[in-house]
């Protein structure tokens, strides 16, 4: 074969596949995608993807949508961060339960033979003091036949890694004792009213009955045995509301405090009578007086005022009980011990206490040989 008739043929084979390629390439773009082939899928926000502060309010309003409108109020972008949060989320009050105790009063039926319940404000990682009142004044036992039940309210932290590794310790505690109500909001001082709200309406659905209920924080001292006695001498289907009671007081309008409430929450220059809300001994009929007015009364971010606010809608007032203090116990003379277990035995709740302080103190007012044969003098604030 000569040279030339080679080279025609390396020439026409050459275009034949050029011109195979071309149609391979035509085609596959104008093919429809089949189920075999892979799809490009669109990107998913993760936590390093999505801005830190909108990541937040998602995983702290869970099903609530945030009120922008709060932005066109004057002033409120000059507002502390937490503040503007409040602002713009104020209207949500439901919120998924994470750890729940339905059968805590034995259903609600039962419930009416709970004389007490322990209703104790505890943020998630506050473990030493839950484990001290549950040995000490927060003890579910019976006195002198009065049932004694406990139950502690907590919401979820804000930091992300601490948040789960308190959602174990709660969910532990929850399976040993029984006694944890969670809800999936972030367990700060602007939201104790929110927790307080949810905690009413747990009470009316699964703890119905319970006659009387203390409410108060987890750095309280109780003395369980005068909380029995003195509600025994009450009845459980009428008005009782008793504290420290707080009056002719108003917001504070400083930016530096942590009861700071501006103008933008509320207008009004006064609050109305309210107890400290450290420890607070209610009855039955109150307690849920206070869950019904709660559904038409916007939350506010002072939990104690709240409840003061609660009442006043109802046409109720709070008292005044000399053996409850939220400010210590004061003594006459320097002289003389703050700490005697002689001014305890009478009280009925005093805050503040350390752990380590509960337990001593329970101990010292049930010990048989405790002398308080002279007169003590206790001021117990005003």
């Amino acid at each position: 074969m000569r040279p030339s008739v080679i080279k025609l043929e390396r020439l026409l084979l050459l275009s034949v596949g050029f011109a195979g390629l071309l149609f391979i390439i035509y085609h596959g773009e104008n093919e429809p995608p089949t189920l075999d082939k892979e799809q490009p899928s669109l990107p998913i926000p993760s936590r390093l993807t999505v801005a830190p502060n909108k990541f937040e309010k998602i995983e702290w309003l869970p099903g609530c949508q945030e009120n922008k409108s709060m932005e066109s109020i004057h002033g409120f972008l000059k507002l502390p961060a937490h503040i503007q949060d409040f602002l713009r989320y104020r209207h949500c009050k439901s919120f998924p339960q994470i750890l729940n105790s339905p059968k805590k009063c034995g259903g609600a039926a039962a419930s009416r033979n709970v004389v007490l319940l322990l209703a104790i404000k505890s943020s998630p990682g506050n473990y030493e003091r839950r484990a001290i009142i549950r040995q000490t004044w927060g003890e579910e036992t019976s006195y002198k036949g009065a049932q004694v039940k406990r139950i502690f309210l907590s919401g979820t932290a804000k930091n992300e890694r601490e948040d789960q590794r308190f959602k174990w310790l709660l969910k532990i505690e929850s399976q040993k004792y029984g006694d944890i109500l969670q809800w999936d909001f972030h367990d700060t001082f602007y939201n104790l009213t929110l927790k307080q709200f949810l905690f009413h309406e747990w009470l009316d659905e699964y703890c119905p009955g319970a006659n009387f209920i203390f409410n108060g924080d987890d750095d309280v001292f109780v003395n369980t045995f005068n909380v029995v006695a003195y509600v025994r001498g009450h009845e459980a289907d009428k008005h009782l509301f008793v504290g420290q009671l707080i009056a002719n007081v108003g917001p504070i309008r400083e930016p530096g405090s942590k009861y700071y409430v501006p103008v933008q929450v509320t207008a009004s220059d006064s609050y109305p009578m309210y107890c400290g809300g450290g420890g607070i001994l209610m009855s039955k009929y109150t307690a849920h007086v206070i869950y019904n007015k709660s559904q038409d009364i916007q939350l506010f971010p002072i939990d104690d005022v709240y409840l003061g606010m609660c009442l006043k809608k109802a046409g109720l007032v709070p008292a005044s009980h000399m053996a409850m203090s939220t400010v210590g116990v004061h003594v006459p003379s320097d002289k003389m011990d703050s700490f005697n277990p002689c001014y305890y035995r009478e009280l009925l709740m005093v805050h503040r206490f350390i752990p380590y302080e509960m337990l001593v103190m329970w101990n010292a007012i049930r010990d048989p040989h405790l002398n308080c044969g002279h007169k003590v003098f206790v001021y117990l604030g005003a």
